[in-house]
Formats: C-alpha cells, sequence, structure tokens
C-alpha cells in the first residue's frame, strides 16, 4: 500500500511539473513572438513600398477619373519586384476602373473595394513577397 501510494504521488508531481513546463513554453513563446508582429516604422514602410504614378482613365459610366497610389510590400525584395512588375499594377488599376461607374467608385466603400481588389490581384502576381496596404495618394473624379 505504501508503495502504491509514493508511486501515485510521483505520478501526479512528474504530471504537474510537466504541465508547468508546457504552460511556461507556450507564454514564452507567445511573448518571445510579440515585438516580431509588431508595427513597422515609417521609415520601413516608406523603404518598402512603391509610388504608382498618376493614372488618368474612363469609367464605365462615361466619367472620368485621375488617381495615384502608393504601395506598401513586406520587404525591399518584394519593394523591387513590384518595381519592375508596375505596368501590370497599372494594367489591373486600369481594368478595374474601367468596369466600375463614377457611383460605384465615388466615396470611401468604392475606394476601399478597388484598393482592395488591386492589393488582392496585385499579391497573385507576387512571387518574392506581398503587399500590405494600397494607399491613395491623389484622387479626381469629373
Amino acid at each position: 500500500m505504501n508503495k502504491k501510494l509514493l508511486s501515485i504521488m510521483l505520478v501526479i508531481i512528474v504530471s504537474i511539473t510537466l504541465i508547468g513546463v508546457t504552460a511556461l513554453v507556450v507564454v514564452m513563446k507567445f511573448l518571445g513572438n510579440e515585438g516580431d508582429n509588431s508595427e513597422p516604422t515609417i521609415e520601413e514602410v516608406v523603404a518598402a513600398s512603391v509610388d504608382i504614378p498618376e493614372i488618368t482613365t474612363n469609367l464605365s459610366s462615361g466619367n472620368i477619373v485621375r488617381l495615384s497610389f502608393k504601395v506598401e510590400t513586406d520587404s525591399k525584395k518584394a519593394k523591387e519586384e513590384l518595381q519592375q512588375r508596375e505596368f501590370q499594377i497599372r494594367d489591373i488599376i486600369i481594368s478595374e476602373l474601367a468596369n466600375m461607374s463614377a457611383d460605384q467608385l465615388d466615396g470611401k466603400e468604392g475606394m476601399d473595394k478597388l484598393k482592395e481588389t488591386v492589393k488582392t490581384k496585385t499579391n497573385e502576381l507576387m512571387h518574392g513577397g506581398k503587399v500590405n496596404k494600397v494607399y491613395t495618394t491623389s484622387y479626381i473624379l469629373q
């Protein structure tokens, strides 16, 4: 009976120790990655961003839109690739705008939809990184 009680206590102590070590490892893992997931500084954002020059094109409703973008990537390597793919990005933007009317584009929701579409389609093209965000730097709708 005494050996059985000693064995049970030993199993309980080992189990508690394993649970404690596992919890410690998990907590340290999450706390250790906190600095890695922080927002990039403005200098890092600018260093990894590409300006898309002003585009003037027609909308499906007959209106004319003039706009330009700044595209934020996740690395300098992605920035270099995006600079080489600028003509493809411009094509994506012009194609999307050609299928939109002034009512669809006007307002925050329309611009947000356009920026999300540009981001998604650009990420489909990219091989060496990804687009994090698309910013509108100028916008005129006539």
